[in-house]
C-alpha cells in the first residue's frame, strides 16, 4: 500500500485496515499463499451473503 518511515503500509486483499510491518519479516507470496488468500476472501464474501439471507446463483 506505501511506506512511513522504516515500516510498509499493509492492507487486507478484500479491503480494511492497514497495518505496519517492517520489510525484513515480508516475502513476496508464493503462488499457494495468494490461492489461499484469495480463496479465504472468497469464502468469507460467500458467508456474508447468505447471512445476509442472499442465495448464491443457482446452477442449472
Amino acid at each position: 500500500m506505501g511506506a512511513e518511515g522504516p515500516y510498509l503500509q499493509l492492507r487486507p486483499l478484500g479491503g480494511g485496515r492497514e497495518w505496519d510491518a517492517e520489510p525484513t519479516h515480508l516475502h513476496p507470496l508464493t503462488g499457494a499463499e495468494l490461492l489461499s488468500a484469495l480463496v479465504a476472501e472468497a469464502n468469507a464474501r460467500s458467508r456474508r451473503s447468505r447471512s445476509l439471507g442472499n442465495s448464491p446463483p443457482s446452477a442449472t
